[in-house]
This record gives C-alpha cells, structure tokens and sequence, in this order.
C-alpha cells in the first residue's frame, strides 16, 4: 500500500515537466536544477510507486502506463493547490468571499457579462470565479457542492436542486445569406428539416432540444457536423457547412446580414427558460446569497 504522504509538490511538479519534454536534460534546464539532482527526484518518485514512470527511447523518454496515469492524477493534484494558494492569496489581500458559479454557454454570452459587472461594482471585495458547462454537468456541481450557483436552460433535469426563474431567449434559424431559405423572416422548424445541420457536441441542452422537437415531428435531424461552441457553428455556417438553430442574442451582431441570416422560429419551444439554481438557499454562504439575490433581481428587472 502507498503511502500517500510520501509524495511531494515539488516532484509531482518534476515529473510533470519529464513528461512534457520527454528529455532529463531538457527538464533539468527548465527547472534550473543540475542533471543528478533531477535524476533522483524521479527515481525517488518511482520508489514511492513502485512502478516505472519512463521507458527510455532512441530520441528521449517515453511514459509507460502507469506514468500516464500518474500525468493525470498529478494534474489535478497541481491544479487544486494552485486553486487553494489564489484563494488564500485573495483573503491576504482584502478579499472577503468567493463564489463559483457554473453556468451554460447560453447565459455566459447573453446575460452575465452585465449581471455579474453589476454586481462586482456594488461589492468589489467578493471574487467569482465562471465556469462554462453543460446544463447536466451544471446540475451535479450543485448537488455535491462543487459550484455555489447554476444557471441552466428549462429542459435540464434538476432533481435534489433549488432553481429560480432567470431569463428567458429566443431561438432562430441561422442560414447563410444565399441559402434556399434566407428570404424567409419566420419559419416552422420542420421546414429546417430537409436541410443539413451544424449542431452543438452532445450533452447540450439545445441539441436534446432540437432532437426532441424531431422526434416529435417523426423526423430526424441531419447532423452534419458538430462543433463546442456557438462561435464554432457560425463559422461552419458561413463556411455553407449547414444550417443551425441558436439562440438570438448569443450571435454576433457584426455578422448578421453579412455572414448569416437569422429566422425567427414559428415554434413554442423557440422562446426556452433559463433558471438559476442553488443546493440549498438556507445554507448559502453570504457572499453567494448575495450575488443570488442580485441575480434574481436582475431577472424580474
């Protein structure tokens, strides 16, 4: 059995680096520690793992399994102490709370740059840090308390989690401006069907939307193409890659007219929820039920 208080940061940190370099030599020049002494720290660390971390190649060092486990685990460990020291760091200098909230891409674009401004000018002492996610990844964040406050679009399930009106969009056709249906000014989503698609990664909640309102229909949607980000399926529109639906305002201004054309979509379903959500407002720390409070507030405005 290992014992986990044999490892050290600042080895973790070293073989990080071998791993990234595939070179001693050129680890130990990064790290400005001599050959030798970078040499031991390894061979300490795969002591205490009792496994080989590198298999030496003709060109350098290559990671064997367990080193690529190891890359991983390091990793995180790395990440959160770093996490822990600029949170400690921001009380040493006046900081009085910290907030994270996850939220989905929809609301990052649209509503919280001016939301969260608002809120960070009346209390300047309080540090948020955003997370962009997936609506279903938004939701178990809440639920083990690794986010404070969520923000997720209407069709997310969210069992075990408080939630709260937040705002409301309008979704639209985007086709490019030579499309067979750029004339249009509104349209039904099953005259969409008949052409390609971009759409978002899977584990979007307007992807699962658009898939629902398909299968309501008997019809299918042709995903030709998928991309991570709304900017991404502009692009790949203008690029004549498909056709998509997005949110209205989650699209670039400067594009419209030029690079796509936006159809208002005839559907109920194109006008969706967006909701706040919490664990538990009662046990809310106090700066994140503030900036709950803000926020509800700036929805009923």
């Amino acid at each position: 059995m290992i014992n986990p208080t044999h490892f050290d940061l600042q080895s973790l940190r070293i073989f990080l680096l071998v791993a990234q370099t595939g070179s001693l030599t050129k680890a130990a020049d990064k790290s400005h520690m001599t050959l030798s002494a970078l040499s031991k720290r390894i061979a300490d660390l795969e002591r205490t793992v009792d496994c080989a971390l590198f298999v030496r190649m003709p060109r350098g060092l290559a990671l064997t399994p367990a080193g690529q486990e190891l890359v991983r685990h390091a990793r995180g460990v790395l990440d959160t102490v770093n996490r822990m020291a600029d949170e400690m760091s921001d009380f040493a200098v006046g900081v009085r709370g910290h907030v994270r909230v996850w939220a989905n891409t929809s609301a990052i674009i649209q509503f919280l740059p001016h939301d969260l401004a608002a809120f960070l000018q009346a209390q300047p002492l309080v540090r948020i840090s955003l997370e962009e996610k997936l609506g279903e990844d938004v939701v178990a964040a809440l639920a083990s308390g690794e986010a404070d406050i969520g923000i997720f679009a209407d069709n997310v399930a969210a069992e075990g989690v408080e939630k709260f009106p937040y705002r409301h969009d309008r979704l639209v056709v985007l086709v490019p401006p030579r499309h067979a249906l750029a004339s249009r000014q509104e349209i039904h989503f099953e005259e969409t069907l008949d052409y390609d698609f971009v759409g978002l990664n899977q584990g979007s909640a307007l992807l699962q939307r658009l898939t629902d309102a398909s299968a309501a229909l008997d019809r299918t949607m042709r995903l030709r193409i998928q991309v991570s980000s709304f900017d991404g399926v502009c692009r790949m529109i203008e690029a004549g890659l498909g056709i998509s639906v997005l949110p209205a305002g989650a699209v670039r201004p400067e594009i419209l007219g030029v690079g796509l054309h936006a159809i208002q979509l005839a559907d109920p379903w194109a006008t969706r929820g967006l909701w706040l959500g919490v664990k538990s407002g009662v046990t809310l720390q106090p700066e994140a039920a503030k900036l709950l409070i803000h926020l509800r507030q700036a929805a009923a405005q």
